[in-house]
């Protein structure tokens, strides 16, 4: 299954569910919602930047 996937692919994906579970930490234990919001904008935006660069580098 993870064939299909470079090793950087893989690294950020990786990266995108720690930064999720650092969100969560802030959010819940920390109980500071400012910063876990602030955080938990990062993975939908490296997501979709490695989108942008897979759909690029296919053409």
């Amino acid at each position: 299954m993870f064939e299909k996937f470079k090793k950087s692919e893989i690294l950020i994906l990786v990266l995108v569910v720690v930064l999720i579970f650092t969100s969560e930490y802030f959010y819940i234990v920390l109980k500071d919602p400012q910063r876990a919001i602030f955080i938990g904008l990062w993975p939908p935006t490296i997501l979709g930047f490695l989108i942008f660069l897979n759909l690029k580098l296919k053409k």
